[in-house]
């Protein structure tokens, strides 16, 4: 036998000694539907069922999509689960004169998919529509609530003084046709384009991805009456915010904040106000826009881990 014959022959023997060092299977995210009020509510999950759960909660005009990437940044240790509404995303979106799109029904909606999935802990991500979805259930099922993150997800009226809301708020008082009919501006492909864009430091970072994957379900037939509706029905938080301050300062849910302060919609006039009613917020304002996900993912997942490492059940 050769020498390299011999070193191959020993080469081999080490090889089957030694222990596989295979790498790690990746993470697996499931995508399902459960029927709720006869409508299929779609969502993602991913992760340990016995794991903390933590429920993300989407914006307008996305879905559970803009949790794509956070999902499995978090899934290895995280038990998470991100539904669409009713009328995003995948999720049914039946007509208006056969469903009620309003808050607290949207709220009710999801409050049902988490009793489906045994959700009885969980923590809460709350972003933009989020988070009128997610403090109805806070304040209804406290004690199911072990943390908040808010993103861009407002509970202030300081949040909602700026020109943005302007025409919303005189749809709200008025509630007609006339007011309704501006606010269709805000379902196009430019205005979805801005949300994702506006404010970020490098807007070709952004993938288009986005809002051509957004605007073709906005898009759908009978879509927009469907977001008129929330629109109107979105005048039915502020009157609900002294509840939710009461709750922040009543259980003092550990609270991490990761807000992109070059929002125009949710600008951080919105997140400041958290510090009144909150003794130990983790208070993080990020360079970016309103889908802060977008640009500043990688960093919002290592505060959420860090966070919910010290903060939620193991």
């Amino acid at each position: 036998m050769t020498t390299l014959s011999k070193l191959l022959a020993a080469l081999s023997l080490v090889a089957l000694a030694a222990p596989a060092l295979a790498d790690p299977p990746p993470t697996q995210v499931h995508y399902r539907t459960l029927k709720i009020e006869n409508v299929d509510i779609f969502y993602r999950e991913a992760g340990p069922k016995d794991a903390p759960t933590l429920l993300l909660l989407h914006g307008f005009p996305t879905s559970s999509h803009m949790f794509r990437n956070l999902i499995p940044a978090l899934a290895d240790k995280y038990h998470v689960v991100a539904p669409d509404y009713p009328g995003f995303g995948y999720s049914s979106a039946p007509p208006v004169d056969e469903f009620e799109y309003t808050f607290d029904h949207l709220a009710d909606v999801i409050d049902q998919l988490t009793a489906k999935l045994g959700l009885t802990k969980y923590s809460l991500y709350l972003m933009d529509y989020g988070a009128p979805v997610g403090f109805r259930l806070a304040t209804a099922h406290p004690e199911r609530v072990e943390t908040l993150i808010v993103q861009n997800g407002n509970a202030y009226n300081e949040g909602l003084d700026n020109d943005f809301w302007k025409p919303l708020k005189a749809y709200w008082k008025h509630g007609t046709s006339e007011f309704a009919e501006p606010l269709r501006s805000l379902l196009s492909l430019d205005a979805t384009k801005f949300q994702f864009t506006h404010g970020v430091r490098n807007a070709a970072l952004i993938s288009p991805d986005n809002w051509h994957h957004v605007q073709p379900l906005l898009d759908r037939p009978g879509n927009a009456e469907i977001q008129l509706a929330l629109f109107y029905s979105y005048g039915s938080n502020p009157p609900l915010y002294p509840r939710w301050q009461e709750y922040l300062r009543r259980h003092q849910p550990p609270t991490l904040i990761v807000w992109g302060q070059n929002d125009p919609i949710f600008p951080a006039a919105g997140a400041y106000p958290f510090k009144r009613d909150l003794k130990h917020p983790e208070f993080h304002l990020l360079d970016t826009g309103h889908f802060a996900l977008e640009e500043e993912g990688p960093q919002i997942a290592k505060l959420i881990r860090d966070f919910l490492g010290r903060h939620s059940s193991q």
